[in-house]
């Protein structure tokens, strides 16, 4: 019976020091917080931007995408061969702020479907000061070359590398990002 209200009597104590020492991390000899393993940093990988949509349009300075897809297409060439996708509005928020398009406005290739003829009308472009309403995105530009004339079908918008982490997430947008790895 003194054995087992022993083990009884130590079992209490160990299940109440259990959430104590699951809130301290372990120490070392000098105090600090001892780490086991490897810390995993967030990988920042150079990323490539789709943007679908049904039409687009350029000219006086803007590039309006008609029925833009709410979600882009984002991946990594080699080595990392990583891709996924993106909610629209939350790429948009690379513009605002101290963001890195803020910062530097990305190049982009636009291509437009012409319907009639099956071919693809190209214009190369700077990306700035985007404005989604509905399912319609604007963007002021500055044309480098080229441009839409004849373009009526679908459009696709591949604008350059943006360093992003391989699994970005923050507070607001959840899981922004996430790749696969092939």
């Amino acid at each position: 019976m003194n054995r087992i209200r022993s083990l009884a009597v130590l079992a209490a104590l160990a299940s109440s020091a259990l959430p104590a020492a699951a809130q301290t991390p372990a120490q070392t000899a000098t105090g600090t917080p001892k780490v086991i393993g490897q810390p995993q940093q967030p990988r920042v990988v150079p990323s490539m931007i789709v943007l679908n949509a049904k039409g687009a349009k350029l000219g006086g300075g803007k590039l309006v995408l008609e029925g833009v897809s709410p979600n882009a297409i984002i991946f990594a060439d080699r080595p990392v061969r990583s891709a996924g996708h993106a909610l629209t509005t939350h790429l948009l928020e690379e513009w605002s702020g101290n963001d890195s398009f803020a910062k530097t406005p990305p190049n982009a290739t636009v291509s437009v479907l012409m319907k009639a003829k099956a071919a693809v009308v190209d214009a190369v472009v700077v990306l700035k000061s985007p404005k989604l309403e509905g399912d319609t995105l604007t963007f002021d530009v500055d044309v480098l070359e080229g441009d839409l004339v004849g373009g009526d079908g679908a459009a696709s918008v591949f604008t350059d590398i943006i360093n992003l982490p391989l699994a970005r997430r923050t507070s607001h947008r959840g899981a922004w990002y996430h790749g696969s790895n092939q």
